[in-house]
């Protein structure tokens, strides 16, 4: 597993220790994963990201600048070689389980029952399956079956 280090210069940490806090600090706000979401399903030129989330542009100028100067977008020429499109790195890619996990939650609590929303399938039109996050010997894990532990 690679690891990327962050790029921007001199981050103010939320808690310094704590992966979530670091992790939120990063793409916790809502456009920020909006983005990154909309990066996973094509998106990649500022249009694009502005018509499919509705954002104003300042804030999504904000937006790309900060997801690109911590390494989780790259700018590239497009293939037209007109402009410039914004696709995931091997960071923003990583991000994936974190969507699912925010869809399938929403999937079960942000929604009323019978209510039309969106499903994530794969390749074949197959509902995703739920994740189930297990432990080493394949038993379910939860909040009263881990904890956090520090380490140096």
């Amino acid at each position: 597993m690679s690891h990327t280090t962050v790029r921007a210069p001199n981050p103010v940490w939320t808690d310094p220790d704590c992966p979530v806090a670091r992790t939120l600090d990063l793409v916790g706000d809502r456009w920020s994963l909006l983005v990154v979401r909309d990066a996973m399903d094509g998106a990649r030129s500022f249009t694009e990201f502005q018509r499919r989330t509705g954002i104003a542009r300042n804030i999504l100028t904000d937006r790309l600048r900060k997801l690109t100067a911590h390494g989780l977008l790259a700018q590239r020429t497009a293939p037209t070689g007109r402009r410039q499109e914004y696709v995931l790195t091997d960071a923003g890619r990583n991000l994936f389980p974190v969507i699912l996990t925010l869809r399938q939650w929403g999937e079960r609590h942000a929604f009323a029952s019978g209510e039309t929303h969106s499903t994530l399938v794969d390749r074949h039109g197959t509902p995703v399956p739920e994740i189930a996050p297990t432990g080493a010997d394949g038993t379910l894990l939860g909040i009263d079956s881990t904890h956090v532990q520090k380490t140096r």
